[in-house]
């Protein structure tokens, strides 16, 4: 068969130059295609669960919310780990799976299990959420707000309302999480003894400012052909609106919240801060990748949307990143780019010494871009990503280890050949006394990874794709 194949081959090398052309067209194409990353993604497939305990301390939030999720996930197809981490006001359950699930399927089995946890749930916590899709390489931006104007919390203010809705529309971003500065409240501050000297409690202030803070409903009137849509507007709009809510009525004469308590405005309770540069406290905040997407794209659309939100913000506030992924992308593919060329002019070099033959070293050393080519449509094929591991790990010298034998036997051949005898006959001859030995020799060298397939968990997501991308290249 293979002699077959060569001899076909060197009796159309038109149809075989149009059939290279083609796989270094696809190639091609599979090289833009392909995600590009500093190094593998090593995370696991799994859903974090966010549950928010305001108040409570870690042994409640332990006992109270994540242990109860933790029993509601258990027993889920192909789990392979359940943990948590219960803080103070905060529970985060893990729930990891095995590698080849589908993280939206385990997605919505969590829901599902989800539903019924919620029942277990102390009354009146709020309902706990998942994270967001994405990976230990997802956080690709990092920025902060500069203002010589706005206090922080005005700046988190914008951070929140102006700038987050507005970089979660991004194709490829999955979540935009902020941190650092003030978030801004509406404190009602109640005094004791005035609640005390008018006999209320503060259940009632609690119930009077939630029924007095709301839209209502109320269907729809016909008049004249028309509908006039009924409904009570009763949402508090400004800090006065929230003093005139009437607590209780005694002997005729209201008892407003203004009587009882102070409503002013305050930052929410925080446990930490965030400092910049010798600036200070900033509010900043990072940008995370949806997993699977091309960082670079996902980094490149992400400064295009920042520019168009800079000049939207007020003048005195800026965005400046300090973190961008894209610098360690541009960084390992300047390594991998540097290695690849010095080492394809050292073969051409080391080729051409001992052969002796600049056309036939030229030759080999063509091997070199088409096997590369025939490597990315491989890792196109099977979804690798091209970092640091899997392009960094090929060897040009197994790569043209085979075309060097057969051309190396070419050119011998050659010279000891007849000058009657036609050099075409002459090189099909010598092709296939080596082609056995060549094909048996590159199958041996890809022996020698096939053990690093079946790799698993972090160890098989960080070799498993090299051993893929040197396979490709050496069958290209």
């Amino acid at each position: 068969m293979i002699n077959r194949l060569i001899s076909f081959s060197l009796k159309q090398p038109l149809l075989v130059f149009c059939l290279v052309i083609l796989m270094a067209g696809l190639g091609y194409w599979s090289l833009t295609h392909i995600p590009i990353d500093a190094f593998p993604d090593v995370t696991n497939v799994q859903v974090q669960i966010l549950a928010e305990a305001p108040g409570l301390s870690p042994v409640e939030v332990e006992q109270l919310v994540t242990f109860p999720i933790e029993v509601a996930m258990n027993g889920l197809p192909r789990l392979t780990e359940v943990r948590s981490i219960s803080k103070f006001g905060l529970g985060v359950i893990t729930v990891v799976f095995e590698d080849d699930v589908d993280i939206y399927f385990a997605r919505q089995l969590v829901l599902e299990r989800l539903q019924s946890a919620r029942e277990s749930l102390p009354p009146g916590m709020p309902e706990p959420e998942m994270g967001p899709i994405t990976s230990g390489m997802g956080e690709i931006y990092q920025y902060f707000l500069e203002s010589d104007s706005l206090d922080l919390m005005e700046q988190r203010s914008i951070q929140d309302w102006v700038i987050k809705p507005q970089l979660r529309t991004v194709s490829g971003v999955t979540e935009v999480n902020s941190f650092g500065g003030l978030v801004k409240q509406y404190q009602i501050l109640v005094a004791p003894e005035k609640l005390l000297s008018y006999g209320l409690s503060l259940a009632e202030v609690f119930a009077a400012v939630e029924n007095n803070n709301s839209v209502v409903g109320g269907n729809f009137i016909e008049h004249a052909s028309e509908q006039y849509i009924i409904r009570g507007v009763g949402r508090a709009q400004t800090m006065s609106d929230l003093e005139n809510i009437v607590v209780k009525t005694m002997n005729g004469t209201p008892i407003y919240v203004k009587n009882v308590a102070e409503v002013t405005t305050g930052a929410e309770v925080r446990q930490g801060a965030v400092v910049m540069q010798a600036r200070g406290e900033v509010a900043a905040a990072i940008v995370m990748m949806l997993k699977g997407e091309n960082s670079r794209e996902v980094i490149a659309r992400v400064k295009t949307k920042i520019a168009e939100i800079n000049k939207s913000l007020p003048r005195h506030v800026k965005i400046h990143p300090y973190y961008d992924q894209t610098d360690l992308v541009e960084k390992t593919i300047k390594t991998v780019r540097t290695n690849l060329i010095e080492g394809g002019l050292l073969v051409i070099a080391v080729l051409f010494v001992f052969l002796g033959n600049m056309r036939a070293a030229l030759l080999v050393a063509s091997v070199i871009p088409l096997s590369m080519l025939f490597a990315f449509i491989g890792m196109k094929w099977r979804g690798l990503t091209a970092n640091l591991m899997s392009l960094g790990a090929i060897d040009f010298g197994m790569i043209v280890d085979g075309a060097v034998v057969m051309i190396e036997n070419c050119v011998r051949r050659l010279s000891h050949a007849n000058p009657d005898e036609k050099r075409g006959n002459v090189i099909e001859s010598a092709t296939k006394e080596v082609a056995r030995p060549v094909l048996f020799g590159v199958l041996i060298i890809i022996a020698v990874y096939m053990p690093i397939l079946t790799l698993q968990g972090i160890e098989g997501k960080m070799f498993t794709p090299m051993a893929m991308t040197v396979g490709f290249a050496l069958l290209g």
